[in-house]
């Protein structure tokens, strides 16, 4: 691929094709917001595949111009770092693309050039993301912004896209913006609040900031603006043994998230008497781990008819450091897959870091032996867990779904068959090899109203003899010896 590839029409090209897309399919939730997706392809560093997340705000100035401000964040370890005289860094670039919703009109481009430096040359790069912002005035209307990345070691490029509506002060309607999340850790002073552009916020943000503009050109009568913040039920628990019986239809693991069954956390109301542009913000202590929705309301005319006006942002609250896995909590709650209830209970039972530290290393150790190959095997289990969170994460953890199970356990699959509902991992390029071989069934298709994969393993009691002898491997080390 050559440079010359990497241009702003290019992705114009894809934008027509995403907007045309968009215009076709059920709009029924077009106003909740989720942020963005971890890309689902397994990164090595020889690779060079931007992982990419993005968030787009709009809105209207002081001088009633738009704006919107796009927040793209790199993850460092998707790059191809150089050690170059006496420094290593990677070298991207970037390109934004705006693109009416219409798909009709070419509305904007920028484009520049970074160098990302890591100062941990000869260690793993670090798991750091690189966040690049940048302001855009557009008139007012719908579009669709384009953040395109590649890195110019393995020329690979990454397109993520998002959307973004600028109101029309000249119009006497009530109107409302996406509902825009920020996050602030007191633990990291001066950074203040951030966009988060993900669906999963880190337990780091001890509170966070929800932004919302109202566009309110009806002088008839006060506009009330309500929020509030839900909690959805949704299924948290690790996956069953391959050999276990599968879920029921009915079981919240089959269901995994139950968008009718809400518990109401906090409500408010706002009165504006005025006329005007407003810009509101709403700022909560950050909830426990589970997955949320924090909603806008207002009332506006369509039609001459009085209609609701609604917006919301849809997030789920994940680890210290998710997708990473550093701290001694996060280490020892994947050992789920490797120990037997309990060896895993008594671990967990320990409260106090330190010693789950402990407790965690003995177990590598007093299992293999040899402090060497444990450290090899350490490492190699739990970049498997972080690969599960990138690559699996919903509703839930990653690594705590059927598929991050098996991949941590068995490794990823040489090839997948993928049907209308399903898929099936083949642990060799000979399918007849059941051992490795895996189906999956989706519960829900995906759709607006269930925007997550959830994948349920096709459980099998021959499978028993398969899992306990790949537990073996990792508890004894062996696994070094096998090729996956």
């Amino acid at each position: 691929m050559s440079s010359d590839s990497f241009h702003p029409y290019k992705i114009l090209c894809v934008a027509l094709a995403a907007t045309v897309a968009v215009s076709c399919s059920g709009t029924q939730h077009a106003n909740i917001e989720r942020g963005s997706e971890y890309n689902y392809t397994q990164h090595r560093a020889e690779d060079g595949n931007p992982e990419v997340r993005l968030t787009a705000s709009a809105f209207l100035n002081e001088e009633d111009e738009g704006v919107i401000n796009v927040t793209g964040d790199i993850e460092n370890r998707s790059l191809i770092f150089r050690h170059i005289e006496g420094k290593t860094s990677a070298d991207v670039e970037i390109v934004i693309t705006v693109v009416g919703r219409d798909g009709m009109r070419y509305l904007d481009s920028y484009s520049t050039s970074k160098t990302i430096e890591n100062e941990t040359y000869g260690h793993i790069i670090d798991s750091n993301v690189t966040r690049f912002e940048k302001e855009l005035k557009a008139p007012p209307g719908s579009y669709a912004i384009f953040f395109a990345v590649k890195d110019k070691a393995s020329d690979s490029e990454t397109i993520r896209e998002v959307y973004a509506t600028i109101p029309d002060p000249g119009e006497e309607t009530v109107d409302l913006t996406s509902v825009q999340l920020y996050g602030n850790s007191a633990n990291e002073p001066g950074k203040g609040f951030e966009p988060v552009t993900t669906y999963n916020v880190s337990t780091k943000k001890d509170s966070l900031r929800f932004v919302v503009q109202v566009t309110n050109n009806n002088t008839d009568k006060p506009l009330v603006v309500r929020s509030r913040l839900v909690r959805f039920d949704a299924d948290t628990s690790v996956a069953r043994s391959a050999s276990h019986s599968n879920y029921s239809v009915s079981s919240l693991p089959y269901r995994g998230i139950d968008y009718r069954n809400e518990e109401e956390l906090d409500q408010t109301q706002r009165i504006l008497d005025q006329p005007g542009i407003v810009m509101i913000e709403y700022n909560l202590e950050r909830p426990e781990r589970g997955n949320y929705r924090f909603e806008v309301t207002t009332d506006g005319v369509d039609d001459e008819d009085e209609v609701e006006i609604s917006r919301a942002r849809d997030f789920s609250v994940k680890g210290e450091n998710f997708p990473r896995i550093e701290n001694p909590r996060e280490l020892a709650e994947p050992l789920v897959y490797l120990m037997n209830d309990s060896e895993y209970e008594e671990m967990m039972s320990i409260e106090d870091p330190d010693k789950l530290k402990e407790a965690v290393d003995r177990f590598w150790l007093e299992n293999i032996g040899s402090v060497n190959r444990a450290q090899r095997v350490i490492a190699w289990y739990y970049e498997r867990v972080e690969e599960a969170n990138r690559q699996f994460t919903s509703f839930k953890e990653g690594w705590k779904t059927d598929r991050g199970m098996v991949y941590i356990l068995f490794g990823p699959p040489a090839r997948i068959e993928k049907w209308l509902n399903g898929q099936q991992w083949l642990g060799s390029y000979e399918s007849r090899d059941s051992r490795y071989n895996f189906a999956f069934q989706r519960s829900r298709i995906r759709s607006d109203y269930f925007p997550f994969d959830n994948y349920m393993l096709q459980r099998h009691q021959n499978y028993h003899t398969y899992q306990y002898q790949q537990i073996q491997l990792w508890r004894s080390g062996n696994i070094l010896d096998v090729a996956l």
